[in-house]
């Protein structure tokens, strides 16, 4: 298993609601939406202090401009990225770590945003997660099995 970062293992210390493996799909799910779906624009992130401002000059240099998601948006990568990887068991593998409904995907980015890992706007709020889709519906009763030719 990946050992997480120092700010992570705090992060996972403070907060014992979600695992590791959430955390980190979240982040490959928004990279996911960015790059394979092309959700988001260019937006402005909020001022950060010193800290943060050091770490968003690394992460602009390493992947040049970022293109802001919103939670909504989000929650559906996640819907497609969940599906992707894990398929039916979509649902079970969220749910073993911590994940049972959209809002929680909220707390991770928060508490990602939190730590300077992901960056939010102004206009960012947590209830953005909030009932976005309910998760038996969205990751079990929805998924369609894609036969090859």
């Amino acid at each position: 298993m990946i050992q997480p970062p120092t700010e992570m293992a705090q992060l996972l210390e403070e907060d014992k609601r979600y695992r590791f493996e959430a955390y980190l799909f979240v982040s490959e799910a928004l990279a996911y939406a960015q790059t394979v779906l092309g959700i988001g624009a260019e937006a402005e992130s909020e001022p950060l202090d010193d800290d943060q401002e050091d770490l968003e000059s690394e992460a602009a240099d390493e992947g040049g401009p970022h293109r802001h998601v919103t939670g909504q948006q989000l929650c559906e990568a996640i819907r497609c990225f969940a599906h992707e990887q894990y398929g039916y068991m979509a649902k079970c593998v969220l749910n073993s770590w911590g994940v049972r409904c959209t809002g929680d995907f909220g707390e991770i980015v928060f508490n990602l945003i939190r730590i300077g890992h992901m960056r939010r706007t102004a206009s960012d709020r947590r209830d953005d997660f909030d009932d976005v889709y309910d998760f038996d519906v969205a990751l079990r009763q929805n998924y369609k099995i894609q036969l090859s030719d």
